[in-house]
């Protein structure tokens, strides 16, 4: 299997970077028949002109198989790089295109829905309030305004849409146990 992973954090010393990212590459790199490609946002080759990035991403997601996606939260959204990355590869044409089903209204249709996606999102913030009071609107906006656009309606987009919460004040331990969700996780993706 072909698995591309897109980490959008700025910072290689966070538990973004340096935790699920580290461990998502390595536990796919265990495995012999298992291709890993990383575009890693904050850190690409700027003397790339826009243009040639663009389609060398949109080139990489073709290639793969499966998608990771690895986010921190920040202002209710991942990153901007990861914001930009659905915004400027995941364009109309080449991940979707609406068809019309009335004179006014149309469905995005999905070019995108061989893939399988997996994401994983860290906050700063507790579950109660981004759950409850914020109606959980970081996965709700991510999984059905943009993933559904893509990859079609799943309930795995959903499922596999992970959210690690309190991430700058929980301990070291329960940092762990959320790495090991990770591990769990990419063996059985791989299985």
């Amino acid at each position: 299997m072909k698995n591309l992973i897109v980490i959008g954090h700025p910072d290689k010393n966070s538990f973004c970077y340096n935790g699920i990212f580290k461990t998502v590459k390595k536990e796919l790199e265990k495995c012999n028949n298992q291709k890993v490609k990383v575009i890693d946002l904050y850190h690409e080759d700027s003397s790339i002109p826009k243009k040639e990035l663009i389609n060398e991403y949109q080139n990489l997601v073709t290639w793969s198989d499966r998608l990771y996606f690895i986010s921190p939260v920040w202002w209710f959204r991942l990153t901007p790089k990861t914001e930009n990355f659905f915004d400027e590869v995941f364009t109309p044409e080449f991940a979707f295109k609406f068809v019309n089903i009335t004179k006014i209204y149309a469905i995005p249709k999905p070019f995108l829905k061989d893939k399988q996606v997996r994401t994983y999102i860290t906050h700063g913030a507790p579950a109660l309030p981004v759950i409850t009071l914020y109606l959980n609107s970081v996965k709700l906006r991510l999984v059905m305004g943009v993933f559904s656009f893509v990859f079609g309606w799943k309930l795995s987009l959903w499922t596999k849409t992970k959210q690690f919460w309190s991430v700058p004040a929980v301990s070291e331990q329960k940092r762990k146990k959320y790495l090991r969700t990770v591990a769990k996780d990419i063996k059985k993706d791989i299985k």
